[in-house]
Formats: C-alpha cells, structure tokens, sequence
C-alpha cells in the first residue's frame, strides 16, 4: 500500500518525467543540397535511374539533388567515397549489387565492410540478370550447366557486362 507521501513523491516523479520527454522542436531536412553518388558512367542504366529519382526527391524536398559519378575500379572508388563522406545524410549512395555485392565478393583490395558502411533506405528498382548459353550446350538450367561445368574444366568461357558491374 501507498502511503498518502509516497503517492505525492510518485505524481511529483511523473509530472517531472513527463515534461522532460517534450518533443523538441523539428528540425528540417534538407537544409542544403544532397549529393548523390553514383559510382558508375554517366548515361547507363544506373546513372539514368539515379537521375530521375534525384528529380523526384529534388521536387518532394525543395531542395536539390546533385548527382555525382564517380566510375571507377568496378565501382569501388565511388563506392568508398561515399563511405568515407561526413555521415550526415547529405551524401547518399546510389549503389548496385555491382558496389554492395559483387565488388567486395570479386576484388580483393575491397577493403570496406559495406553492411557496416551503409545503411539502406531504399529499393528503387529491381534489375534482372540473365544466364544464357550457346545451344550447342547441353543445359537446360543453371544446376545442368553447374554440372557441365565441373565435369568440363577449363572448356567454359564466359562474358558478362564488365566485373562487378550490372550495366
């Protein structure tokens, strides 16, 4: 039971903790332009995505979004620019599984956590990859050609859109 002073001690506490939990005032965001890093070409299919959704967000924030390629390395150096960037929210990373994914799988010199690196905000698209194989390849299915494969050494050659790249 609650003695009459412990029941005043207790309605003192949570009057006092409750004007400590006020809201602070709003801050807006953005307040400045945002940079955009896009660490591939100009006019490829990533860099064209990075684009329209810098317009759409330019429009939805009134602020503007500033798009910047930084090519190069099978899109490590944009990829590290962005992670070595003030981690403000300023500076965004418009990635790939190319950059987050096969980079850091492919080379060796990739020396950056991107799972520690990065937080994701969001997926704009998603990109198909096609496995394809001449005719004269008896596969029907990527477990068939797996097989193919291992009992046929050094008899595949293959070509892809450029290492660690989807575009």
């Amino acid at each position: 039971m609650f003695s009459r002073r412990n029941l005043i001690v207790a309605l003192l506490v949570a009057t006092f903790a409750a004007t400590a939990m006020t809201p602070a005032a709003a801050q807006s965001y953005p307040t400045r332009p945002i940079k955009m890093i896009v660490p591939y070409p100009p006019a490829g299919p990533i860099d064209t995505m990075a684009r329209l959704l810098g317009q759409l967000l330019s429009q939805r924030f009134g602020q503007q979004i500033v798009v910047e390629n930084r090519p190069g390395a099978g899109s490590i150096l944009g990829t590290k620019a962005a992670a070595a960037a003030e981690p403000d929210g300023y500076t965004l990373l418009f990635a790939s599984s190319g950059s987050l994914a096969v980079a850091p799988a492919l080379y060796a010199n990739f020396d950056l956590d991107v799972l520690k690196a990065f937080v994701p905000v969001g997926s704009v698209a998603l990109l198909p990859h096609v496995l394809v194989v001449n005719p004269s390849v008896p596969a029907k299915t990527v477990s068939e050609f797996i097989g193919y494969a291992k009992v046929n050494p050094g008899r595949i050659n293959m070509a892809s859109g450029g290492a660690g790249k989807s575009a």
